[in-house]
């Protein structure tokens, strides 16, 4: 069986697959690749098949060697990327001989890079998923240098291109669709017309939990709490500071505070590659 052997982790790597799902009821949430569409691609480039796990990288810096003979594709933020020394395309089929090394620079835009292996991240599932859920605990330990990752059987398809044409990733500024409520009669007309006018920056105190938000304060329309009620991917909760924070792939499954809106699914890809720095402007 090959393996991928971890040399380097950069400042955060974890396995992740499409997700936990049908658990929430226990108080565990999907969980799952934060940038979805970037994850699928890496997948179809070596012909896995859908759900197939495979290691997320934040802000690069992951290195990692065959041991074995393995077929990779490398998507979402571009980063730089060599093998044994030598430069290599990103959003390509990657072919690494036996003892081959694998190394990511920093990207130069977006967030996360998600590195794909022909049979997929074969570690042992947690609740019917390999993804590593960061909030809670749940699913593979994060990796260490040192470590041997088993990769899995190849799938009967075959790859059947070379290289795709991508969509840049990541940006100085993004838009992100919303749809309002459930609890935006919580706040005032005036904060409304705010969170859909004015202009929020992602800081640097976010993660996989969620992206926090500086910018105008929201103001409420009454006082005290709710009771803790369910969240979703891309909810924007609103805590007393007034700025929102935006939930993502390892959001909590309940929480107290009101949430003004959520982010449409098809725009949390874009979301999940938002640097600290990152301006952001929501609209209906």
């Amino acid at each position: 069986m090959s393996e991928l052997e971890i040399l380097a982790t950069g400042p955060m790597t974890t396995v992740q697959d499409a997700g936990r799902f049908g658990h929430a009821d226990l108080g565990v949430g999907r969980s799952g690749a934060a940038d979805t569409a970037s994850y699928a691609l890496a997948n179809r480039l070596v012909a896995n098949p859908v759900g197939a796990a495979a290691l997320e990288a934040t802000m690069g810096g992951l290195r990692v060697r065959a041991r074995g003979a393995v077929t990779v594709a490398v998507t979402g933020a571009p980063v730089p990327l060599r093998v044994d020394g030598r430069g290599a395309a990103v959003d390509s089929v990657v072919h690494l001989p036996d003892g081959a090394v694998l190394t990511m620079g920093v990207p130069a835009r977006g967030l996360r890079t998600y590195l794909a292996v022909r049979g997929g991240v074969d570690v042992a599932p947690v609740l019917g998923s390999r993804s590593t859920d960061v909030l809670a605990g749940l699913g593979p330990a994060v990796p260490a240098p040192g470590d041997r990752l088993p990769v899995g059987p190849a799938p009967a398809a075959f790859p059947r291109v070379d290289h795709v044409a991508t969509a840049p990733v990541g940006g100085p500024s993004i838009g992100l669709r919303v749809v309002l409520g459930a609890r935006d009669d919580w706040f005032t007309d005036e904060a409304v017309a705010t969170l859909l006018s004015r202009e929020y920056e992602v800081t640097s105190r976010s993660d996989r939990v969620g992206a926090r938000l500086t910018g105008p304060a929201l103001e409420r329309s009454r006082g005290g709490e709710l009771p803790s009620e369910g969240m979703v991917p891309g909810a924007l909760q609103v805590p007393p500071s007034g700025e929102p924070v935006l939930f993502l792939a390892d959001h909590p499954v309940t929480g107290g505070y009101p949430v003004v809106a959520v982010v449409r699914s098809a725009d949390l890809p874009r979301a999940a590659q938002a640097v600290p720095g990152t301006r952001v402007r929501f609209t209906l």
